[in-house]
């Protein structure tokens, strides 16, 4: 791989944390690891490269989906 070349997924894509079962949009990658945060906004967390599943166009759709319905629900 070139050096210019960005391993990883993409700043702003939603992927899943396969050990914790929990989607989020990616923030940063600082050290190694990848900086996560709810997609509804909240305390970011960070996770280790492997342990992260990206997700397709449509499975992003439908968590992002999902997730602003939960906020209308909630009345955000």
């Amino acid at each position: 791989m070139a050096n210019n070349q960005q391993a990883g997924p993409r700043i702003g894509a939603v992927v899943k944390d396969t050990e914790t079962d929990r989607f989020g949009v990616v923030m940063a990658a600082i050290g190694g690891l990848v900086q996560l945060r709810p997609i509804s906004g909240g305390l970011s967390w960070e996770v280790d490269p492997d342990g992260i599943e990206t997700l397709s166009s449509r499975q992003e759709l439908t968590v992002r989906l999902a997730a602003l319905n939960a906020e209308s629900r909630r009345g955000e």
